[in-house]
């Protein structure tokens, strides 16, 4: 392993990664990345599970409270550790080689390609429907064909800079900002709403495993919060900047989305919010001002899963860069383009890898949950890692500790294993089940071997 994990490298030091990204610049990775299909898309999916309005906004508020309060555990990991790699930095502080190698490895193989490659698919779906294409109809060979285009266009974006990609995100943030705040608006004001539609009665009861898969769809749409945390070695003055960032894009997030679900409940019913299956904003939009609103919307939300997939493309590879860094993969992973000072191999091999699940899989809902189980699993020991380290580093040099603790990092991991607990058994409880999680944390779990592999492997070509 080369160098201590905890002690940052210099800014000067050979091959770093140059610290480009300022307050405005990560708040629009993390509000970029996490809001990009999760608010469109899946309003309309947890109509046709849950029958209240009211136990639906409840799981939004619940996972936004959960979500906030691990981000203020990653603030104070983040200010204690500014480095590149974020999650995956934490882990080898708190629990060693083996346990950064696994959730590396988790990275590598399960989390990067399958968010990468699930938001593609989305945006090409988008994309083909805006221009009259049926994506069913188009999916054999023209939705892979878009995602694959979008995915290397932004590999190659990344690849020349930070900044470039950065400047991408910050476009793309302001367009999905406005998109949310234009649905608040026409679903208050512009549209015969009602709030009676957050009190109607129930019209079937609520079955556990229906709630399980729409905490999945919550889930997804808060994940991304984290990978602000991936990029801090690119942030300038970290150590005070990343606490401000990541304070501040979740209470975005939690405003952003509170305010687009009331707004959606009170322009329609929950039945008319279950029937629109051209998606809700969408249906929303069209009975304000007809056709044109729902292409207006329709233009915002292909912006907005734009604008996420370039987030994802631009933070998660940084965790291969530090793997690499540590010694724990191939070296050439952990090299910075010498021109543009990025982690041009890890953001291209990572890009080609959502482009082959893509190809090979092409399911947007199937690779999103397979995608949450397996990340936000990961979290768990990520914001655990807060615990170990006040107890092994009691003195370390913390900028910004989390408030209330322990209580705010316990309430994540409570809340986040019930969570998971809920959306495993809502997939495998239904008629065909859906094992795609399981499968992934299995995958997960296979770090653990490979690390004793990779080092056997290693002690043998230093023999």
């Amino acid at each position: 392993m080369s160098g201590d994990p905890i002690a940052p490298k210099g800014p000067g030091s050979p091959g770093d990664l140059r610290r480009v990204l300022g307050f405005w610049g990560g708040v629009s990775v993390i509000i970029g990345i996490t809001i990009g299909s999760g608010i469109f898309r899946k309003p309309q999916t947890l109509a046709e599970l849950v029958p209240d309005a009211r136990i639906i906004l409840a799981l939004w508020i619940a996972f936004g409270v959960v979500s906030l309060c691990g981000a203020l555990a990653l603030a104070e990991l983040s200010s204690m550790l500014p480095r590149t790699g974020g999650a995956y930095v934490f882990i080898h502080a708190a629990y060693g080689e083996a346990a950064a190698f696994a959730f590396g490895w988790m990275y590598l193989v399960v989390s990067t390609p399958a968010a990468i490659g699930a938001l593609a698919t989305f945006f090409a779906e988008l994309l083909l429907a805006l221009f009259g294409a049926h994506h069913e109809s188009a999916s054999h060979l023209a939705v892979p064909a878009v995602a694959s285009l979008a995915i290397a266009s932004l590999g190659a974006a990344n690849v020349l800079g930070a900044r470039l990609g950065s400047a991408i995100q910050g476009t793309l943030t302001f367009i999905k900002v406005a998109a949310l705040l234009l649905v608040m608006v026409v679903g208050f004001f512009l549209v015969d709403g009602s709030f009676a539609h957050f009190v109607a009665a129930p019209r079937r009861e609520v079955e556990l495993g229906a709630l399980g898969r729409a905490a999945a769809s919550v889930i997804w749409a808060y994940d991304g919060w984290v990978a602000v945390s991936m990029i801090a070695g690119e942030v300038v003055a970290a150590e005070k900047q990343m606490r401000r960032i990541i304070i501040a894009g979740m209470l975005a997030i939690v405003f952003l989305y509170l305010g687009a679900n009331a707004a959606y409940f009170h322009a329609l019913p929950l039945e008319a919010m279950a029937a629109a299956k051209s998606g809700v904003p969408q249906r929303i939009m069209a009975d304000a001002m007809g056709p044109a609103g729902a292409l207006l919307i329709g233009v915002f939300i292909l912006c907005s899963a734009f604008g996420a997939l370039n987030g994802n493309v631009l933070a998660k590879p940084r965790v291969a860069f530090a793997l690499a860094r540590d010694g724990l993969t191939f070296a050439f992973l952990g090299r910075a383009h010498p021109r543009f000072a990025t982690p041009h191999a890890a953001i291209l091999i990572q890009c080609a890898t959502a482009i082959g699940l893509v190809w090979l899989l092409r399911d947007f809902d199937r690779l999103t949950t397979y995608f949450v189980v397996a990340e936000w699993s990961a979290l768990l020991f990520s914001v655990g890692a807060v615990f170990v380290l006040r107890w092994r580093r009691p003195d370390a040099d913390r900028p910004f500790r989390t408030p209330g603790y322990p209580w705010v990092p316990a309430l994540f991991l409570v809340g986040t294993l019930a969570g998971l607990a809920a959306i495993v058994w809502g997939e495998i409880d239904q008629a065909t089940p859906n094992w795609s999680p399981v499968w992934g944390l299995l995958l997960a779990v296979t770090g653990f071997p490979a690390h004793a592999l990779w080092r056997r492997g290693r002690s043998v070509a230093r023999a």
